[in-house]
């Protein structure tokens, strides 16, 4: 059966973001027999309207699938809402198709009701779809019932059977470069870290995260021999510059050094950057990713302050991240500082405490955030909601943001001022 993919996301917030999500699914469906194409709206040179007549038109799809990535910027302020565009893609797919739309992707699974009442698409699919898409590719075909496929939402009953998702990441065929990920014809000529998944799920539980909606607290993994052959592949494709889009590169330990040994056996001579949460990691791992061509770690410390560390609920202590900084600075390793102030418990001293800290730390790039983005079934929402802040049946489709009351202005004025001179800190 044909299936059409587009993945809608067009931002470039940080950095271009080929879509890996979109690339497993076009992967499952493939193996499965179906005939797929892919349309990535990222950098094209024609307008997006045209992209999808062409699309629709030479290859009459009887699937149409849509990957929704960002519902928004998370900004604070003026934040850009980024359904709008999305909505005009489904608008478009239902004008030129009688094909199902159905939605996916991350964004989509943490709002999974209220995105698919917005967007007014066909039905749409929560957590991972490489299992659920194609059994629903396959009940489609065979003209069956589709109410108990896991995780699939419908527009009249919600959803019908809770998400399930896989226990073992090896399940799932990998996505080959240059058929289900490739860069766009305009991205040729830029730098372009290849986005690379080997965990799933994490179980850290930080207080504002959204992960659980996305991918689940339990983490799952490929294999690192399977992890390890999928890089070559792309290597031998010719690509060099890849991100490791785990949740958390260093957990479990045991699996980073093993996953590092075997790049480091295989001489792929490759350039990486990753996610490390900064607990528990000792400097063996550090040097083994060193020498396995990490680059730059994404160093999530949040806070310079103790006390807004345990209301995050995170796990590590500011010593730990001083530690660890400083054994990524000795091993060559750059790192991306963050900091999110603002929330619940934050007064002038303690945000005046992570500045501080994070110019203590002297990391190549520092990321600040005022205010955090409220996303449903978290600790937050739920502190939001107990001080009034959102209503208990709110959605938050809608972006809604965390900030302590009178510490706005201040704020604002105090980072500014803290980042003048600093081309390298993004506020």
């Amino acid at each position: 059966m044909r299936v059409l993919l587009i993945s809608a996301n067009t931002e470039l917030i940080n950095m271009p973001v080929l879509p890996l999500g979109t690339a497993y699914i076009a992967a499952a469906a493939d193996a499965a027999g179906h005939e797929v194409r892919m349309l990535n709206l990222m950098a094209q040179d024609k307008d997006v309207r045209t992209l999808i007549e062409e699309a629709v038109s030479d290859f009459s799809p009887r699937v149409i699938g849509i990957s929704v990535r960002n519902i928004d910027d998370q900004h604070m302020e003026n934040t850009k809402f980024l359904l709008e565009p999305v909505k005009a893609i489904v608008a478009e797919c239902r004008s030129l198709s009688d094909a199902p739309v159905v939605l996916g992707g991350p964004g989509y699974s943490i709002f999974p009701k209220s995105a698919l009442a917005y967007l007014n698409a066909d039905m749409g699919i929560q957590g991972e779809g490489e299992k659920s898409f194609v059994m629903l590719l396959e009940r489609i075909e065979q003209h069956a019932g589709i109410s108990d496929i896991p995780g699939l939402w419908l527009p009249e009953t919600g959803l019908r059977k809770k998400v399930c998702r896989s226990k073992d990441m090896d399940d799932f065929p990998s996505p080959l470069p240059n058929i289900h990920l490739s860069l766009p014809p305009e991205l040729k000529d830029e730098e372009i870290w290849i986005p690379f998944q080997t965990r799933r799920g994490c179980p850290m539980n930080c207080s504002y995260c959204s992960t659980a909606g996305i991918e689940g607290r339990i983490m799952r993994s490929h294999s690192p021999q399977r992890a390890v052959e999928s890089l070559r592949g792309y290597v031998e494709a010719g690509f060099r510059h890849f991100f490791f889009v785990d949740n958390t590169f260093n957990f479990p330990a045991g699996y980073a050094e093993e996953l590092c040994e075997r790049i480091i056996a295989e001489d792929m001579n490759i350039s990486w950057r990753c996610i490390l949460y900064p607990h528990k990691t000792a400097e063996r791992l550090i040097g083994k990713m060193a020498k396995a061509g990490c680059r730059e770690v994404s160093l999530g410390c949040e806070s310079g302050s103790e006390q807004i560390l345990r209301q995050m609920n995170k796990r590590f202590s500011i010593e730990d991240v001083r530690r660890i900084s400083g054994l990524l600075k000795q091993h060559g390793i750059h790192q991306m500082g963050f900091l999110l102030l603002g929330g619940p418990g934050e007064i002038r001293e303690t945000a005046e405490q992570s500045l501080c800290f994070i110019e203590s730390l002297e990391p190549e790039a520092v990321k600040v955030s005022r205010g955090i983005r409220i996303y449903p079934c978290t600790a937050l929402s739920r502190i939001a909601v107990g001080e009034g802040r959102i209503a208990s049946d709110e959605d938050l489709l809608f972006p809604e943001f965390y900030m302590v009351r009178g510490l706005e202005e201040w704020l604002k004025q105090t980072v500014t001022e803290r980042a003048k001179g600093r081309p390298n800190w993004i506020i």
